[in-house]
């Protein structure tokens, strides 16, 4: 009866740790209110606020032009703002320069273009968004991380930063998987009943 309860004890700590190691980075913000940006300098976009984007899904993801993982994501990126745009997605570059620092006007406007970026870019000079929502909320290996918000401006699924890119093949990368799970996230929320629907159902 003692080993059975030993083996039963560890079983449990096993379980908890494996759960432990398949969490992924960001989980715990999944469900909390996106915060504001306030004010910030736009490219191909009037400025934005994302209380105003009401009834619409954002996807956030924070971008330099010297990041071969960003340069990698930019396919998916311009795939989804091309597809989903009429659909009720807003495709958001969040512009954050390496090191943080004054405005490389030349080099951010030869960025977007070689990358195709036509959906909006808010510029993060100093970092200060990628704090509110990232950096300050624990230790991150990235700092191109992506966030997708549903149309109660909540949290709903995080890529931690890294690259995705379209695969069909049998053995996708990692890179692969997390680019056909971003897009059924995406495809869901769409989905999901609009805030001002759901205010006129209670």
């Amino acid at each position: 009866m003692r080993n059975l309860r030993i083996g039963s004890i560890l079983l449990l700590m096993l379980l908890i740790l494996n759960q432990e190691l398949i969490a992924k980075e960001g989980d715990e913000l999944i469900g909390k209110p996106a915060p504001e940006w306030g004010t910030l300098e736009w490219l191909n976009s009037q400025p934005l606020k994302l209380n105003a984007l009401a009834d619409k899904v954002a996807l956030i993801r924070w971008w330099t032009e010297t990041c071969p993982f960003c340069a990698a994501s930019a396919p998916a990126l311009n795939e989804f703002h091309d597809t989903f745009k009429n659909k009720g997605l807003v495709v958001i570059g969040m512009y954050h320069p390496k090191p943080p620092g004054p405005r490389r006007q030349k080099a951010l406007e030869m960025a977007v273009k070689r990358l195709g970026f036509e959906f909006p870019i808010a510029l993060d000079m100093d970092w200060r968004i990628l704090r509110r929502y990232w950096l300050t909320k624990g230790k991150h290996r990235w700092t191109s991380v992506s966030f997708l918000i549903d149309k109660r401006r909540k949290i709903r699924y995080i890529h931690p930063g890294g690259e995705y890119y379209k695969g069909e093949d049998e053995t996708r990368t990692e890179a692969q998987r997390d680019y056909h799970e971003l897009k059924a996230m995406i495809e869901k929320l769409i989905a999901e009943p609009s805030q001002s629907k759901v205010k006129s159902s209670d």
